[in-house]
């Protein structure tokens, strides 16, 4: 039912590259989590996880690891899977995003992220990592959660299909986890999770780490309260750059996977 697409690609990444080991680093974690979750009392392993296999290349056009992903991705959904991109940069998941859009009119799209990624081009490539949201707001709506980082042509930028959540807001606000939920223009919903939206005190491993990020149980809370009320038709998570000799932040990535599937099945 469930089925792990592993994307190893780091092409665009502007300052920390190494988000090509994530996928791999987060499998490895995987193997020594407990598979009961204490808040659902399930081990939703046991509905059958399958990994395909891995998605690589020696540095080709973004474009081009984006249409293996959306090719992989539609298999898996005419067969009824459920997918789950392990990346990888952001940019791989636009595959993803274009693979639900021919499957699926009406969906929205959460992103948590420490970045805007409104750029139209960066260092002369539409399908940068700094570009994911413009490419993903182009094809349907999106809301944004945990930014904290942007350029000056990002900041001002509005479009009608687009909410954001800026981290300054949030911290103080209780409600902050109803509203972002409530802003998702449609019940489904396409998850694409960059792991510089945590605090570097807790995700160090990545490449482009900001100050003041989220924290742990504020993340578990808004995925829970997102399943609960919404349908979670897919997800990704993207830019672990694994650090020799620190595997927390690998393992915090697995269990954060792992907790979002147990939140999901358990609706």
């Amino acid at each position: 039912m469930i089925a792990i697409l592993p994307v190893s690609y780091d092409l665009t990444t502007s300052y920390k590259s190494g988000a090509s080991g994530g996928p791999k680093a987060i499998i490895d974690a995987s193997r020594y989590m407990e598979t009961y979750d204490d808040e659902t009392g399930k081990e939703i392993y046991k509905l059958g996880i399958y990994t395909a296999e891995e998605i690589k290349s020696v540095n080709p056009e973004p474009e081009d690891i984006i249409k293996k992903v959306e090719k992989e991705i539609s298999f898996m959904l005419k067969a009824g899977k459920f997918p789950v991109v392990l990346g990888g940069e952001h940019s791989i998941s636009l595959g993803a995003v274009m693979a639900f859009k021919k499957k699926i009119k009406d969906f929205s799209v959460l992103q948590l992220d420490a970045h805007r990624d409104l750029r139209d081009n960066f260092q002369g490539l539409k399908n940068s990592h700094a570009c994911i949201a413009k490419r993903i707001i182009e094809l349907t709506s999106l809301t944004q959660v945990g930014i904290r980082s942007m350029s000056a042509g990002e900041a001002d930028k509005e479009y009608k299909n687009l909410k954001t959540f800026f981290m300054k807001d949030m911290i103080g606000n209780e409600d902050w986890i109803e509203d972002a939920v409530d802003s998702l223009d449609n019940d489904r919903v396409y998850v694409t999770i960059d792991m510089d939206a945590f605090d570097p005190s807790i995700m160090p491993s990545v490449g482009t780490p900001e100050p003041g990020g989220m924290g742990w149980y504020e993340t578990l809370a808004l995925l829970r309260r997102l399943s609960q009320k919404k349908e979670v038709i897919g997800f990704d998570v993207v830019e672990l750059s694994p650090v020799p000799g620190n595997v927390s932040p690998d393992f915090l990535t697995a269990k954060l996977i792992y907790k979002f599937l147990n939140y999901i099945f358990s609706k």
